[in-house]
């Protein structure tokens, strides 16, 4: 494939879970060797990537504490540039975070590709979501705030939806990402057993530097960045470690210890590969 962000040839580095990994020969850029239908789409985030385990969630709804508080943590965050405004959340599943925005003094909206999620945030959150993807959302209305929370990496042309959200900021107004950085220490240890290497639900890597050049490519401006203080369900986090272990030599006997920790327990992520970063619409 040629690289979905500059169109440049790239080659092959390594295989996983039967799916080649590349790396752009100009820009660097790293991306799973694939080109997923809308069917593969649909698939990928139907229900069982929110209850089913492995790459996804073992039970997404479990998280609404976690999710919601963080994003009151990133209103406070972009509170330091801004006031509370309208604010669309690209990729919101039922709407936790919206709803952590809305409690901070955002008005909110939301994007969400399954209609399960996009249902719960409906009916039991009472927020405002639109079923479908961002190139489908209808472009009438301007937002102070787009947040592509861990969205970034799971699109099939970032680029193109990058651009699709600035049309959707208002002038000034304001883009918010979380997503994993490969240039991170973590990354770097683990090799092609990181976490993260998980297509075909996972389709892009990006370095800090390589987002950031990304996003700007779109019409924004690198403003703020920073380490996330994320806390992941026990449930979830035993289900991804599982999932991992599985792809290596012995790594059953080591799934059967996690069974100790209990399901519903918080945990400080401890590692340093996810990072924020507030861009600005020039």
């Amino acid at each position: 494939m040629k690289c979905p962000l500059c169109e440049s040839p790239s080659h092959r580095v390594f295989e996983r879970h039967d799916i080649w990994i590349a790396d752009c020969d100009a820009c660097g850029h790293r991306f799973a060797d694939l080109v997923p239908t809308p069917d593969d789409i649909q698939k990928v985030y139907g229900d069982d990537y929110f209850e089913g385990g492995g790459a996804g969630y073992k039970n997404y709804l479990d998280e609404e504490h976690l999710l919601s508080s963080a994003g009151r943590r990133y209103a406070g965050i972009v509170g330091k540039f801004t006031g509370p405004g309208t604010v669309l959340d690209i990729g919101c599943a039922a709407g936790f975070i919206l709803q952590g925005l809305q409690d901070a003094g955002w008005m909110g909206s939301g994007i969400e590709l399954n209609e399960s999620m996009a249902n719960y945030g409906r009916e039991k959150l009472k927020l405002d979501i639109f079923t479908g993807g961002l190139e489908a959302y209808p472009q009438a209305v301007q937002f102070d705030l787009i947040t592509i929370i861990q969205v970034i990496p799971h699109l099939q042309d970032p680029l193109s939806a990058l651009r699709k959200a600035a049309g959707l900021t208002k002038a000034g107004g304001f883009l918010l990402t979380e997503t994993w950085r490969r240039d991170s220490l973590t990354a770097k240890a683990f090799g092609r057993n990181w976490h993260e290497y998980s297509p075909p639900s996972v389709l892009h890597w990006f370095s800090k530097k390589g987002l950031q050049a990304t996003v700007e490519k779109a019409g924004f401006k690198t403003v703020a960045s920073g380490r996330p203080a994320k806390w992941i369900n026990a449930g979830h986090a035993k289900s991804l470690i599982k999932y991992k272990l599985e792809q290596m030599p012995a790594g059953n006997l080591f799934a059967k210890g996690l069974g100790l920790i209990p399901d519903k327990l918080n945990l400080p992520y401890p590692a340093e590969d996810l990072a924020w970063t507030l861009f600005q619409k020039t």
